[in-house]
Parts: structure tokens; sequence; C-alpha cells
């Protein structure tokens, strides 16, 4: 099973790059972010012609999140936490793999600047609420997999130049503080499990030709529970998408499980 997370920077803007992807990489299951429309404009159709269905938590021109899925997924949640600010940034559901029931968190974190404002604390709150959320969940034993845009540079690796984001709330170190937090749980960050010294991007900005110069950052994740990162196959990061017409700033970030 291939689960996929992308930070599509609206959908409807993106359909045509989405749809080339689903062609060529042929995912079981698309985790979407930022999709700035409503469920009313969501394009399901032109996922459904490929065999896709949508879940969706939208949002009028800003956030929202969706699942595009050739897999059922059961007990789909748009209310995983209590969002101060009632912005559409968590869907969860679950799905079956051979005899498991495994929890899908679909996230996209607020961004948090500029630090001076309201939007930091914002991020700060948001990620204590979740952390809370989850913490609860794990108490039932429940296989989870958190994937999305977790706005976080974990590490000075993930960054192409960690000394111009030791003041940008995604590195911060109050809040790495809070994703070392969230894993501690009980989650491995997938990507670092897999490559331990590996410098790989999943955003790179728009301006000044960040991804000419692959000046990027590693902010898109899939964190797994403890019990379940044996069944983890792979991890890749699919650069092809950045790469096209119109794309996204963030490019998939690919988990395989067996």
């Amino acid at each position: 099973m291939k689960i996929s997370s992308w930070n599509v920077n609206s959908v409807r803007a993106r359909v045509n790059n989405i749809v080339s992807y689903l062609k060529n990489s042929n995912p079981d299951l698309l985790m979407i972010q930022e999709i700035k429309t409503e469920e009313k404009n969501f394009p399901y159709d032109d996922f459904k012609n490929h065999g896709y269905k949508s879940y969706v938590f939208g949002q009028k021109s800003y956030n929202g999140v969706a699942f595009i899925s050739k897999v059922n997924i059961d007990k789909i949640d748009i209310n995983f936490i209590k969002d101060i600010n009632k912005q559409s940034r968590i869907i969860a559901g679950t799905i079956k793999n051979k005899s498991k029931d495994i929890k899908l968190v679909n996230v996209y974190v607020p961004n948090g600047n500029p630090i001076e404002t309201e939007k930091y604390e914002y991020k700060k709150k948001w990620y204590d609420l979740f952390i809370k959320k989850i913490k609860k969940v794990l108490a039932n034993d429940i296989n989870i997999i958190i994937g999305g845009d977790f706005n976080i540079i974990p590490e000075k690796i993930d960054v192409y130049d960690h000394t111009k984001y030791e003041n940008d709330a995604l590195f911060k170190l109050e809040i790495r503080k809070k994703f070392r937090e969230l894993i501690n749980l009980g989650f491995y960050d997938v990507y670092r499990y897999f490559n331990k010294n590996k410098c790989e991007y999943t955003f790179w900005d728009y301006m000044a030709g960040s991804w000419q110069k692959d000046h990027g950052m590693r902010i898109d994740h899939f964190l797994v529970s403890n019990n379940l990162i044996n069944d983890i196959k792979n991890i890749t990061i699919d650069k092809k998408p950045r790469s096209k017409i119109k794309p996204s700033d963030h490019t998939p970030i690919e988990l395989i499980i067996n």
C-alpha cells in the first residue's frame, strides 16, 4: 500500500498536476492539504474518473484538507480537535490493512509567522491541542499514521541554511520541541528513521529561484506509531511534481506499507 501526502496549494489550481501524479505514481491513498476550497467546489469527478473517492474538509479560500483514496476510509472525523479559530486543518479516518485497523490523521498545521503576532500564538496552542488529543488516542492502542504539512523544520539538516530560520516559526526551538514532544508520545519520524543523514526537502519557495538553487526545507512529514514501524517498507520524496508547470511549492512524500 502506498500512502502519499502533498500540500497542493489549491486543489482547483493544481487539479491537472494532481491527476497527473495519481496516474504516474498510483498511490492507494493521497492526503492533500491547503486545498483552499469548500466541499461544494471540490473537483470530486476529476479524481473519481481515475478510481478515487474523495473525503473533504474544506474552507473557503484558505486551508482545507482531504483524502483521495482507492481504499475505503471509515469513521471520517472532521472534529478531531476543537480548533480555537475554527479552521479546516485536520481530517481523520480509519482504514484496514490486512488484520489491522489504522487510524489516519491528515494535518495542515498553522504556519505561525510572523512570530510577534497572534499567528504564532495560534500555532503553539494548536500543537498543544493536537498533542493532547493524540495522547488520548494512543491510550486506546490504536495504530496511527499522521501525515501532512507540519510546518516544522525538525533539525538543522532539514533546511538548506538553518541560520536564516532561527527566528522563523518553522524552526524556533520551542516549536521544534513540540514536534519532539509529539514523537516522544510513541512515534517515529519515518523519513529520518530510514534516512539518518540524508539532506532532502519537500518545500521550495516560489521566490528567489529557490527550486533551481535547491534552497528547500523538509516540513512535510509522516509519523507512525511505534508498533507500525516494522510494517513500513520505505519512504521517498517525489520531486517531479515540483518541476511541473504551475506547481505547488510543496512536493509529495510517499510511504510504502508492507
